[in-house]
């Protein structure tokens, strides 16, 4: 397989479902954060339907040894010690953990990116 792949984290997050709002505040902090320290913020994902204590985050790193750079400028960072303890107060995250995962590619995608789109020119 050529291309360039990315190994995403995947942090899962048990809340207080009473506390949800204040998760949401942490959550709309994290981007410019992640940005500056080298992390590639794919999204935030709060409770909609089904379980409303579970929360989802995902960060993209081109590899592994990247990711380890991005924790050590984390630790560094002030905006983010700030927000892990403005969470850590508020009582809004009763666990966390993380998974790296990389995307599987198939064929059907790529051929999704390689296909013109509707009313765009090809040159």
């Amino acid at each position: 397989m050529g291309g360039f792949h990315v190994i995403t984290c995947c942090i899962q997050y048990t809340l207080d479902p009473r506390q949800i709002s204040a998760f949401e505040e942490y959550a709309t902090r994290w981007p410019p954060i992640i940005e500056r320290c080298g992390g590639s913020l794919v999204g935030y994902y709060l409770p909609k339907e089904g379980a409303n204590n579970y929360a989802l985050a995902l960060i993209d790193f081109a590899s592994l040894a990247d990711y380890e750079v991005y924790r050590q400028r984390l630790a560094r960072d002030a905006d983010a010690k700030q927000n892990v303890a403005d969470a850590t107060q508020s009582g809004c995250i009763l666990a966390e953990s993380r998974s790296f995962l990389r995307r599987a590619e198939t064929n059907e995608r790529r051929e999704v990116f390689l296909r013109p789109q509707a009313g765009c020119a090809v040159s």
